[in-house]
């Protein structure tokens, strides 16, 4: 009774200051896993511009995607702050105390790495990733768990002046700006250099041939203008969300319109004999394998019906 009426406070401060802890060690690893949300962005828009691909329409719906999402994104972080970041911070605490004795920052990168590793050694054997691809995601993955639990890990030192979760959300902001400017800035460099992919300017000469679908249509295009298709795929767009495909089999001819740029070119195929006319095709791929797209149903789907330069006019018999 004397000892309750001492410290009547006790067990009820002692249960603030656990959660107080508990929301700091949250918002700082929320905080390093959105900053690294957005530099995978960064990357990955930068990864796009490399590949090879036609000129998609700008869609609104990824970023109304990405504004609805951002509460069940921040769902996500909190699941891996409590089930992954947690967690290898206490397996690297045990792992440092286990093999030099004391527990070091050290020991974080190296148990992440090591809890990473299986995972991508899977995706190696059951997958047709290449090593350098694997290696990149193995360290891609180590990075982006062991920034979060290092952040952790200050905040939970007994022999380090304390932090707040205010004070180590605001380093986080600082550093965090700092390193997202320097990937925008990196990209924006690799990308002007010459790394992105440019739609060529291509010739009729360099249109003519023969295209497929990868299915058993092909498209004949003759230098003198002549076009064969044999069962290419057409489609009836009547505002349904799936357009109605209509093969497409006979002779006719084709023009080639170089447009006001390399994104406006255009080759305009016509067979009378479709039940449906033929768009006009759109043009990306290279000088020596073009390739011609049409979209199919809203623009804004970005589904694509592609025919694939294969070879070079067939040969008389």
């Amino acid at each position: 009774m004397r000892s309750e009426m001492r410290f009547p406070g006790a067990p009820t401060q002692v249960r603030a200051r656990a959660k107080e802890r508990s929301g700091a060690v949250l918002t700082a690893s929320l905080s390093v896993l959105c900053v690294e949300a957005v530099i995978a962005l960064i990357a990955n828009f930068a990864w796009e511009q490399t590949r090879e691909r036609p000129a998609l329409p700008h869609n609104a719906l990824e970023i109304a995607a990405l504004v609805i999402g951002a509460p069940f994104l921040a769902a996500v972080g909190a699941l891996v702050t409590v089930g992954v970041v947690i967690p290898l911070l206490a397996a690297a605490a045990r792992l440092g105390r286990a093999v030099s004795g004391r527990e070091a920052w050290w020991w974080v990168p190296a148990a992440t790495a090591a809890a990473t590793a299986p995972p991508v050694l899977a995706a190696l054997i059951f997958t047709e990733a290449g090593v350098l691809a694997c290696l990149g995601g193995w360290l891609a993955a180590t990075t982006a768990l062991a920034a979060p639990a290092l952040t952790v890990r200050r905040l939970l030192l007994p022999d380090r002046p304390p932090l707040s979760g205010r004070v180590m959300v605001g380093r986080v902001a600082l550093y965090g700006t700092l390193a997202v400017v320097t990937a925008f800035t990196l990209a924006g460099v690799a990308l002007s250099s010459g790394l992105a992919y440019e739609i060529p300017r291509l010739t009729s000469e360099q249109i003519a041939g023969t295209y497929s679908d990868g299915k058993g249509g092909t498209l004949v295009l003759t230098p003198d203008g002549k076009a064969v298709a044999t069962r290419v795929d057409t489609f009836d767009d009547d505002g349904s969300f799936e357009p109605r495909v209509h093969p497409c089999t006979g002779t006719g001819s084709w023009t080639y319109d170089p447009g006001d740029g390399a994104y406006a070119q255009e080759v305009d195929v016509s067979v009378d004999s479709c039940p449906v006319d033929m768009d006009d095709w759109s043009v990306y791929g290279t000088r020596e394998h073009p390739k011609l797209y049409v979209f199919i149903g809203d623009p804004d789907s970005w589904e694509l019906y592609t025919l694939r330069h294969t070879q070079g006019l067939p040969a008389r018999g």
